[in-house]
């Protein structure tokens, strides 16, 4: 794709990264068959290609972005299935946050709008504050029907019905390892902590199991990823900023291996850190906790997981976004899972995103929920016994909707080498597996 920068516009790093992208672009349209909201909406501004020629529009021309543009930028999920896609590696996760970041600093929102996503950006990534909101929700919840805004409707609607007391386990400290093979620090999150504790709790269990020590870094917190796809720039930083000093001083003491992440949502970001970050401070820094970022399946494939007999269950894997197209992570989830003794299966949408993709579903619900049906149906097409998915977000957009379980996939794989049963297994409301792990 030609682009018209100028000298001048070409010295600030977002615009020149900007333009590296777009002139990556062939206009072939590959990108289109995987996008979901093309497939859904029908609209050529409604995919990656749409999506570029609005964002080249705007930033070319420095308009102050117009609403069709904005409308059409924030109905982009950032699945990133186009880049899994495109042929001529147009890496269009940069772009899209850069013009996100454009809008947020150039357009006047209405004001509903800027008050829902400054909600959001001040609850969210905050446990504490999050399980304050979360009661609330869960109160006013049987009221949702009447509520006039769809997307305050969504939240409500979204509140699970029981909140997890506080794990212990999330606070800063150091699990010894049974046989220490390594030493990695755990990003125990932020949304995660305050809806689904068990996920943390068995990690700790089954990385101290397999052998490597694990620590809870003091000050580190939520990744950023939130803020940083609001286009919320400072607020984003800040909260990575914490992060990379954290572990940064774990890295400088005793040492890491690796930097655990079990929400594929935020191992996305937290390995985009150096890009975050370059020509900063903390550049070096940045790059360096980047390129030791690892999803938790990455971490498990360097450990010794033990082989497990046939278990009679079958697993329906459903493969995040941020995973499969974001990191790449495709098939290590199914390989550690099958070793486990799980038979496993995929939608025949695997591909698809299932309409959670971080705040979307509360600031887009009606797409989302078109998404949300699609993925349930095609997940319970295989009968399985149980959902895994790597990534909190995924697990509550699709444990709405569907009476099957629906656990983290290091749940299965704990218990299967010795941790408890996953408490999902049994909650009220939903079926219990046909076919129990046998041990």
């Amino acid at each position: 794709m030609q682009t018209t920068f100028t000298d001048a516009q070409l010295k600030d790093r977002g615009t020149a990264r900007a333009n590296e992208i777009l002139r990556t672009c062939v206009h072939c349209g590959f990108c289109t068959a995987t996008c979901p909201t093309y497939q859904v909406l029908g609209d050529e501004l409604d995919s990656p290609r749409g999506r570029i020629y609005l964002i080249k529009d705007m930033l070319e021309n420095e308009r102050v972005p117009d609403e069709k543009t904005v409308q059409h930028i924030d109905r982009c999920l950032s699945c990133l299935a186009c880049m899994t896609t495109c042929p001529s590696g147009v890496h269009y996760m940069h772009l899209v946050d850069h013009a996100r970041e454009y809008i947020e600093k150039h357009y006047d929102r209405p004001w509903s709008d800027r008050a829902l996503r400054w909600v959001l950006a001040r609850i969210l990534p905050y446990p504490m504050r999050f399980r304050v909101a979360l009661l609330g929700a869960k109160i006013g919840r049987p009221f949702a029907r009447l509520m006039p805004d769809a997307r305050l409707r969504a939240m409500l609607e979204m509140a699970p019905k029981t909140i997890p007391p506080v794990s212990r386990n999330d606070d800063p400290q150091t699990f010894p390892a049974q046989q220490k093979k390594m030493r990695v620090a755990l990003m125990t999150g932020c949304a995660q902590r305050a809806l689904n504790t068990d996920i943390n709790d068995a990690t700790i269990r089954l990385l101290t199991r397999l052998g490597a020590e694990v620590v809870v870094a003091e000050g580190a917190g939520c990744c950023g990823a939130l803020t940083h796809h609001m286009g919320k720039t400072s607020e984003s930083h800040t909260t990575a900023a914490k992060n990379i000093r954290a572990w940064t001083k774990e890295m400088q003491g005793e040492g890491l291996d690796a930097i655990v992440i079990n929400t594929s949502g935020c191992g996305t970001t937290v390995k985009d850190y150096g890009h975050m970050f370059a020509e900063t401070d903390l550049a070096e820094e940045a790059k360096a906790v980047a390129g030791i970022a690892m999803d938790v399946s990455e971490v498990l494939m360097k450990l010794d997981l033990p082989a497990g007999e046939a278990k009679g269950m079958t697993v329906a894997y459903h493969a995040a976004c941020s995973l499969q197209h974001g990191q790449q992570i495709k098939t290590y989830p199914k390989d550690l899972l099958k070793k486990a003794g799980f038979k496993v299966a995929e939608p025949a949408d695997s591909h698809l995103c299932c309409g959670s993709a971080g705040t979307y579903n509360l600031m887009q619900p009606e797409i989302s929920k078109q998404l949300k049906a699609r993925k349930v149906q095609t997940l319970e097409a295989v009968q399985p016994d149980v959902i895994a998915a790597g990534n909190i977000g995924c697990m509550m957009q699709i444990g709405g909707a569907t009476e099957l379980p629906i656990v983290h996939t290091v749940e299965l794989l704990d218990w299967a080498t010795g941790g408890p049963q996953p408490p999902a297994l049994t909650a009220p409301g939903k079926r219990a597996p046909e076919v129990p792990i046998l041990r």
